[in-house]
């Protein structure tokens, strides 16, 4: 019962259920309360249950609004949907509780090392959550400090670093408190508040003059957004009506807001859309699937400005598993619901930005804001690195629940770590203006029809050490690390494992 009580309680740190905000103190007692369970554990394997059972909590409180998906729109039974949640919770939970079994297993004497070593196992265990089987790393520990020590941490070691590097100093307090030693804890305690407490600085000024923007949000009810006769017509309506009316310099609509193929649009209403942005100042960038059958089809987005030869494609690259395509042997599992979209193709990781008023727009669709390591990618080139992320998601799937406020949290985390704004244009919210470090400038209210008529201004900076060390190697520095921090914790150990 304590392992589940600490995994809810490292669930509600990622974004509160009260008010969505994270709670980096939270986390880091939850950890705490983790690494005293594993301690206390009888044996290897009582410990490899009690990290799996902290997990399954964790992460069943994190992505519980799956639910919403599969049962409320995509029509699966209620106790199946409830099953597939909890056995995603579970498949997941596995790497910690591996990584758990490990830390007991280890040899350890000394406080830090121990500290270290848990820090360490738990950052392979993000990892492997992060990267196997496309990952879903949704939740990541890391998330629950954008208001605390990301801002100076993220843009050097990204999420995945900032959560180990709590994770070890909340072991250390932890293992401190409990054997009465003072001054550990005391130092753990005190570096922990100093981080999530050291005062924010203010952006560099830039030269550049701000980009008005519209952010559209067309809050079109799930349950009716691809049907024909009622979610369709709104939609095109609703979106066509927006994109001729709004006067900013650049308009933005979300994730599917053309809710058809281009072929099968009304006639006319194409050329419409192509003609409003083919002269003029205004530029606009539109999610909708496109292709066919010969070249299969992809959930995109499409950039139009004035006097270009053919209209800006981005392609979403780290498709959702189920629901944009189905994973080997689990086409009896989709088959059960009612999901419109299907088996999409994936674009290249890295592709052009949208170029327009000397900015360089970097779409991303729906989740892929989860993935740093694959947006690091569009600062291989520094020259033709982005000076603006453009989020176009639809977290209608979920229904009114904290996945609005998590997947916010993740985007400010984006911002923090590549020092770069984000737009955020959404079918239902959260639709902000996120600014270069991570704080939202400008938003609408969820579950509300509107448009947000704001600024953004773009950084062209020198990207920062996560954006340059990402790029090159992806997470694998990450992996080095934790591989080795863990190793050698446990291999400078004597004797066997104490009690405390």
């Amino acid at each position: 019962m304590a392992a589940v009580l600490a995994g809810l309680a490292q669930a509600a740190s990622i974004a509160s259920p009260l008010d969505g905000a994270p709670l980096w103190w939270l986390q880091m007692l939850s950890l705490a309360a983790l690494v005293l369970l594993l301690d206390a554990a009888p044996n290897v394997r009582s410990a490899g249950l009690r990290a799996w059972l902290f997990s399954i909590a964790w992460l069943c409180g994190t992505f519980w609004w799956l639910f919403t998906s599969m049962h409320t729109y995509g029509g699966l039974a209620a106790p199946l949907a409830m099953l597939a949640v909890l056995g995603l919770a579970a498949f997941l939970g596995l790497y910690y509780g591996v990584a758990g079994a490990v830390y007991r297993a280890m040899p350890q004497r000394g406080l830090w090392r121990r500290a270290s070593a848990f820090g360490g196992l738990w950052l392979v265990a993000e990892l492997l959550r992060g990267t196997w089987f496309t990952g879903f790393p949704w939740g990541a520990g890391g998330y629950a400090h954008v208001d605390g020590a990301a801002h100076w941490l993220a843009p050097l070691i990204g999420v995945y670093g900032l959560g180990a590097l709590a994770a070890v100093l909340a072991a250390a307090a932890g293992l401190a408190l409990r054997a009465r030693r003072a001054l550990p804890a005391g130092i753990a305690i005190a570096v922990s508040i100093v981080a999530s407490l050291w005062p924010q600085g203010e952006p560099v000024a830039e030269a550049s003059a701000p980009l008005s923007v519209a952010l559209l949000q067309g809050n079109i009810p799930q349950d009716e957004k691809f049907q024909p006769g009622s979610g369709v017509p709104l939609a095109l309506d609703w979106y066509l009506q927006q994109l001729q009316a709004a006067k900013e310099s650049l308009l933005v609509a979300p994730e599917t807001a053309i809710p058809v193929l281009p072929q099968d649009l009304p006639t006319g209403y194409a050329d419409t859309v192509h003609r409003r942005f083919a002269t003029g100042t205004q530029a606009a960038l539109i999610g909708l699937p496109v292709g066919n059958n010969a070249q299969g089809y992809s959930n995109a987005a499409i950039g139009l400005r004035p006097d270009q030869a053919s209209p800006y494609l981005y392609e979403k690259h780290h498709l959702v598993p189920f629901g944009e395509f189905v994973p080997p042997l689990f086409r009896w599992f989709t088959d059960l619901m009612n999901i419109p979209l299907g088996d999409f193709r994936r674009g290249d990781v890295g592709q052009p930005s949208f170029v327009w008023q000397g900015q360089r727009l970097a779409p991303n669709i729906c989740y892929e804001d989860l993935f740093g390591e694959e947006l690091a990618r569009r600062f291989v080139d520094v020259a033709s690195a982005p000076t603006i992320f453009v989020n176009l998601s639809n977290i209608g799937w979920f229904g009114n629940s904290i996945a609005i406020d998590q997947h916010l949290n993740i985007s400010r985390m984006r911002s923090l770590e590549f020092e770069r704004p984000m737009l955020r244009a959404t079918n239902t919210g959260a639709t902000v203006v996120i600014d270069d470090r991570g704080r939202v400038t400008a938003s609408l209210e969820p579950f509300t029809r509107d448009v947000l008529h704001t600024e953004v201004r773009g950084r062209s900076t020198a990207p920062t050490l996560f954006a340059r060390w990402a790029a090159r190697w992806g997470n694998a520095p990450l992996w080095i690390v934790g591989l080795a921090v863990a190793l050698a914790a446990g291999l400078t150990g004597r004797g066997r494992h104490p009690g405390i």
